[in-house]
């Protein structure tokens, strides 16, 4: 455990941080969360959040439950296709369980109103690194106010401060170089 605490101080917010060798399947992605994340995550397969340390919620969308209290040492079980959202209450670290295969993923953001979809970006990620659709989505919501505005009832979404997610890129480039090696 001191290893992943260690290893922790070096990971930025929803960095997801592939921490077992590239082959193991399943494969565990680290996250040290500061800030709320700035949209919901969708996956193909089935995933288990790890609360390592720290507290945080985890809100979730078309769903029977829609919001976990997570403390140290909670699992809450996300299945495929469920968009879900860590809201940390302080500085935490999430392990994700996620296949070796993972398949498509998807992010959306959802009206502050309302709660109606506002934006979907889907990608797979045999073929693009999610580290980059993070930050490329997460742009492109922002400079673009027709997605961040409700088509229901008229609610704009606020823009996402992108200085917490300033390591999204840097990790993409570092991934998709690991991913050539092998």
């Amino acid at each position: 455990m001191l290893h992943a605490f260690k290893a922790a101080q070096e990971i930025g917010n929803y960095e997801e941080v592939p921490v077992l060798p590239a082959k193991v399947d399943p494969q565990l992605f680290m996250s040290r969360n500061t800030v709320p994340q700035p949209f919901h995550l969708i996956c193909e397969k089935d995933t288990v959040v790890v609360q390592l340390a720290g507290t945080a919620e985890m809100y979730l969308k078309d769903s029977s439950v829609n919001r976990f209290a997570m403390d140290v040492g909670d699992h809450v079980y996300v299945p495929a296709g469920t968009p879900h959202r860590i809201v940390p209450s302080e500085e935490s670290v999430q392990l994700r369980y996620k296949p070796r295969s993972a398949g498509l993923e998807g992010i959306a953001w959802y009206c502050p109103g309302c709660d109606r979809e506002l934006h979907r970006c889907e990608w797979d990620t045999a073929e693009t690194v999610s580290q980059d659709v993070y930050f490329d989505g997460c742009l492109a919501f922002n400079n673009d106010e027709t997605l961040r505005r409700c088509r229901g009832c008229g609610a704009q979404h606020p823009r996402i401060d992108m200085e917490p997610f300033a390591g999204w890129k840097p990790l993409a480039e570092q991934l998709r170089a690991e991913l050539q090696t092998q």
